[in-house]
């Protein structure tokens, strides 16, 4: 079964500028023997990122059902040696977990749809299924303090402080453990109790991180063929002529779509009101807090 899978181990880079970031080296002289990259991995590690998490784990879909695990190992052999893989014959894919988020998506890049025994690879990132979106965040917690605070319930790969195009924090972050266990542990504890990251009272609100694949999308060669399909497809892209029964209920669905803007918009209005309140009584309770101390 290795014969098709010859070809990959030679893949020459698609142009010199390709070759020279990837750090391909040829040997050269008399021996006439195919060289595949020698890829200097630790170059690919981003300044304070961790190796090997779950960031760097890919998902191998659309492989023969007679794969080794010797020849899933080979396809990727020149991206640096892997610390997870795992294959399901029977269902035809595989998991793969290279050391940095770099060369995975390197890896990505280049075997996307490549051809194994006629069948299209078909390679995505593997969902993150230990991350946590922590909500209410005080403007001053960096991703080293969110970091530092989570890592009591268990290792931390990532703790990001999620900012505006102007680098503000928005008051949101969201923290990836290396195992589901210490992602539930901080869930449930975080629910059940009130979890402070700094001198103000101001609870974290955890939950669990919704996973959206916005790289890839959906090409239309994934798309399934449906009765459905064919008729939403018999219609081109269009604009809805004014008059015609297409622009009535076209209109219809924007006006209900200003409603639901208008509402949400009130409803953050009423939200941000509160939570300025609750501030302001939260001060003036810990100064009337700190007279009566000074009283004592």
């Amino acid at each position: 079964g290795s014969g098709n899978l010859k070809g990959l181990r030679g893949l020459e880079a698609e142009s010199e500028a390709a070759a020279m970031a990837l750090g391909q080296s040829k040997e050269g002289g008399e021996e006439e023997q195919e060289v595949g990259f020698t890829i200097d991995i630790k170059s690919f590690l981003k300044p304070g990122e961790k190796s090997y998490t779950q960031r760097c784990r890919l998902f191998v879909g659309n492989l023969p059902t007679d794969i080794t695990e010797e020849d899933f190992k080979r396809l990727f052999e020149r991206y640096g040696e892997p610390s997870e893989v795992f294959i399901n014959r029977d269902r035809g894919f595989g998991f793969i977990r290279l050391e940095s988020r770099t060369l995975a998506e390197i890896a990505k890049a280049e075997l996307d749809g490549t051809i194994l025994k006629s069948r299209p690879l078909r390679i995505r990132f593997a969902t993150h299924g230990a991350a946590l979106t922590v909500k209410n965040l005080s403007p001053v917690v960096s991703n080293e303090l969110l970091e530092q605070a989570f890592s009591q319930f268990g290792p931390v790969e990532r703790a990001v402080v999620v900012v505006d195009d102007r680098g503000r924090a928005t008051g949101k972050g969201f923290v990836e453990f290396a195992a589901k266990p210490p992602a539930r542990k901080a869930l449930e504890r975080c629910s059940d109790g009130a979890f402070l990251l700094t001198t103000t009272p101001r609870p974290v609100v955890v939950e669990p991180m919704e996973q959206f694949d916005d790289e890839d999308g959906l090409p239309e060669k994934l798309m399934q063929k449906t009765q459905q399909y064919h008729k939403e497809r018999e219609q081109p892209p269009r604009f809805a002529q004014p008059g015609t029964f297409e622009f009535e209920y076209a209109s219809r669905w924007k006006a209900l779509d200003e409603m639901e803007k208008q509402q949400r918009e009130q409803v953050d209005r009423n939200i941000r009101e509160a939570k300025e309140k609750l501030e302001a009584e939260m001060e003036a309770a810990r100064h009337e807090h700190q007279l009566m101390l000074m009283r004592q």
